[in-house]
């Protein structure tokens, strides 16, 4: 941050502008200021703030990878005023950015373990920096799969990477929709019973998942039914975080603020703080 103000944003461009789906959009962005971008570093899972000058601040993760420094990348459903002034930037722009902030996906749990990732929707968003991370240091891990859902196939977002990791060799890639359409050959059902299906086993694995909280509840009960216990089961919370840093108290529960502790935690750590949230 400029000074001693973490309040103040670090001024970025917007290099690339991607429609994801009807009301998701991908943005690459980077540094104005080059001194910056080769000072700046990050871990998979962590957040930033995002803020549009006139209009307001959100919080999203950054969903590219830091094996990949090239620009990084932040996606957005548009739900708000803030997010629809979002949604309005074009390539050249400018934002603000202040982070990274929050902790991040635990690599010393997940190294020499096979991994299974769950995303669904804009889920997949966070989960895709750390899956870029691995691919990238792909001899650290076991056995990667990959399951990501939507509703329909127009609410696939990220198609781009679903292609690719169909196509590579480093994971075994599964995609799924709850309903299809006329031009849909793919696979149809909730991921949940799909994921019973795959029946990925618990021995030596790591489940790490991220989606609306309905398919998260049910992921976790085939999870268990799959015989992962809760310290085997990675996932993310981004409660009402608004300041990124633990003063505003808007994403506080109980003694823990997600924005501080967070966001990501082990689901034996929800069951601490969250027992009545699945």
């Amino acid at each position: 941050m400029e000074g001693d103000n973490v309040y103040i944003p670090h001024v970025m461009k917007i290099e690339k502008v991607i429609q994801e789906t009807g009301n998701i959009k991908t943005f690459h962005f980077n540094f104005k200021d080059q001194s910056q971008k080769d000072k700046f570093t990050f871990k998979s899972g962590q957040f930033a703030e995002y803020s549009i000058f006139g209009e307001g601040e959100a919080t999203f993760c950054v969903s590219s990878s830091p094996t990949r420094m090239d620009h990084l990348e932040f996606s957005v459903m548009k739900a708000g005023k803030v997010t629809a002034a979002i949604h309005e930037l074009q390539e050249g722009d400018e934002i603000g950015f202040r982070g990274p902030y929050g902790n991040w996906f635990p690599l010393d749990l997940l190294q020499g373990k096979n991994l299974v990732f769950v995303g669904g929707g804009i889920g997949l968003a966070p989960l895709r920096s750390l899956i870029w991370n691995v691919i990238d240091n792909r001899d650290s891990y076991g056995d990667v799969i990959v399951l990501y859902g939507a509703r329909s196939p127009a609410d696939l977002s990220f198609k781009y990477d679903l292609e690719a990791w169909d196509k590579g060799d480093a994971i075994d890639m599964y995609t799924t929709v709850d309903r299809g359409d006329d031009a849909w050959t793919g696979r149809v059902g909730l991921i949940p019973p799909v994921l019973e299906e795959i029946g990925p086993s618990a021995q030596d694995t790591v489940a790490i998942t991220c989606g609306p909280p309905i398919m998260i509840k049910f992921t976790l009960q085939s999870l268990a039914k799959l015989g992962f216990t809760p310290e085997q089961i990675v996932t993310t919370l981004e409660m009402k975080m608004k300041c990124g840093i633990g003063k505003c108290g808007r994403c506080n529960i109980g003694n823990i603020y997600v924005c501080k502790d967070g966001p990501v935690f082990t689901y034996a750590q929800i069951q601490n703080f969250l027992s009545d949230e699945f």
